[in-house]
């Protein structure tokens, strides 16, 4: 839990931010609550609601928003064998509380403390999830509630990038990490005028290739 509280100052703006867009975009406060504690994935979130504002379908929705999230399909397979001997009910919390920043920060400290149990594991992923989770449903209520007295000259935006570079910075640690890193950079940014959401999937693809064969010729070297 403590190891989480410096994210709070990257959640807690860009929670207020969601809360002033799904307000704007005509979400009242039980909805956007709703969506805020089922769904605890911010770029789906904005992406679902930027759909909206625009009328579009509700299977284009659903969709763009699952793209968006594909990565954490990538994130549970990663997690798996740190903790799948864990029971159903300790799993499932943790796929419930699997966003970015718990998979980067519990992942880390899996590689710094490999001897640690499966249970061992699940608290310290749950232990980031008890700080952070609080924070981004608080925030999204106050954007919600109070989001018209915030001026726009605040730029609440800078929040998501600064978020994921201090969850990114630490695990590259490697020649392979960095070939991952920078080849999803590239990519994102060749893609990015493909759909929402599909540019992200296509670079996390491409990353893990580049990054999966540097290790296998670094291993045969």
């Amino acid at each position: 839990m403590a190891a989480a509280l410096p994210f709070l100052l990257v959640v807690f703006p860009f929670g207020v931010l969601f809360g002033v867009v799904a307000t704007e975009a005509g979400l009242d406060l039980v909805q956007t609550m709703g969506m805020t504690f089922v769904v605890i994935a911010g770029a789906s979130q904005f992406t679902a609601v930027q759909l909206m504002s625009e009328n579009a379908p509700v299977w284009t929705v659903l969709a763009a928003s699952l793209a968006v999230n594909l990565r954490m399909a990538m994130y549970s397979a990663s997690l798996q064998p740190h903790v799948g001997a864990a029971p159903f009910w300790a799993r499932a919390l943790v796929g419930y509380t699997n966003f970015d920043q718990t998979y980067a920060m519990s992942m880390l400290e899996y590689e710094r403390a490999p001897d640690m149990t499966p249970m061992q594991k699940v608290a310290y992923f749950l232990g980031a999830a008890t700080t952070i989770i609080p924070g981004w449903c608080a925030a999204t209520y106050a954007g919600a509630v109070g989001g018209a007295l915030i001026p726009d000259s605040v730029g609440l935006e800078f929040a998501m990038p600064i978020m994921f570079l201090a969850m990114v910075a630490p695990m590259v640690r490697s020649l392979a990490h960095l070939a991952a890193a920078a080849t999803s950079v590239i990519v994102a940014l060749l893609a990015a005028g493909l759909p929402s959401g599909v540019g992200l999937l296509v670079a996390a693809f491409a990353a893990m290739l580049v990054g999966a064969e540097v290790e296998r010729r670094r291993g045969g070297a």
